[in-house]
């Protein structure tokens, strides 16, 4: 055998090509690709720091259900003029877009009445505020710091109704439409409406013969107005108890119309002018 015939030592150990390579396995001698650069994400930090601030923060409701939303609607009233801190605290607690349609539900924390059916409206809350704190004006509930027992002529939705809930001792509610009637029952009777008062006794009827049986009453408030008081309202009325209603003033409108019961007899005082449902008899 010549030397140019006699194989080279490395020819058995080299291995044979195999062509097309495979895509998973490169050829043997080849050089490895360098890993490729991690991909840029210039707001990895802001989606980072948005996941790490949801961690932090514990939810405090969303939307209408915000205690923040009812909040504002406080410092609204606060900056116009009203002072009373019972009545404050308890319409920062009571969510009022429960008690409308909740096609009007997003208007429910603006300064508006809002229609409830049956031809009758939620009052705004600067009135329904007003009202309230000039019930705690009454010589008992400054005394007692309670509005003690209270007879509500016209529950209409029940808004009123939960706040008086918070601020009385015990509450009997009139509503002369059965609809409306109904309606309030089934709203407060959930246990979010459940305050110091326990359950209010809401009963469908005449409002303008009030309830005799479980009176008298430190705190009388109607949310209808006619031509005058009617008398077993303030029959009704308990001494140091204070009324608060609507009702026909000289020029033909309405304003709301202040009754004390002092141990000397009745007082009277007019106030701001209102415009409330007219006041009916009867009931439907």
């Amino acid at each position: 055998m010549t030397a140019k015939d006699r194989p080279r030592p490395d020819a058995a150990a080299a291995p044979k090509a195999r062509f097309p390579a495979l895509l998973d396995r490169p050829a043997q001698g080849a050089s490895r690709p360098a890993p490729a650069p991690a991909l840029a994400r210039p707001q990895r930090p802001l989606h980072e720091a948005a996941r790490d601030a949801a961690r932090r923060t514990p939810p405090a409701g969303l939307g209408l259900d915000s205690e923040a939303v009812r909040w504002r609607m406080v410092a609204r009233l606060r900056a116009e003029g009203i002072g009373c801190e019972p009545v404050l605290q308890a319409m920062a607690a009571v969510p009022r877009h429960r008690f409308v349609d909740p096609a009007l539900a997003n208007q429910a924390y603006e300064d508006t009445s809002l229609p409830i059916g049956q031809g009758q409206t939620i009052s705004k809350p600067s009135v329904v505020a007003r009202m309230l704190a000039l019930l705690f004006d009454g010589e008992q509930a400054r005394r007692s710091g309670s509005l003690g027992r209270v007879l509500e002529i016209g529950t209409g939705c029940g808004y009123q109704t939960a706040l008086l809930l918070r601020l009385a001792r015990q509450v009997v509610s009139i509503e002369r439409v059965q609809a409306l009637h109904e309606r309030a029952r089934t709203r407060l009777a959930a246990p979010e409406f459940a305050a110091g008062a326990g359950s209010p006794r809401l009963l469908w009827r005449d409002g303008r013969d009030g309830h005799a049986p479980l009176g008298p009453y430190d705190t009388i408030v109607a949310a209808a107005g006619g031509d005058a008081l009617p008398p077993a309202w303030i029959d009704q009325l308990a001494v140091g108890g204070r009324l608060v209603a609507p009702a026909v003033d000289a020029a033909g409108g309405q304003c709301l119309m202040i009754v004390d019961r002092g141990p000397a007899g009745l007082s009277w005082q007019r106030h701001e002018a209102v415009r409330f449902v007219p006041l009916k008899s009867g009931t439907e």
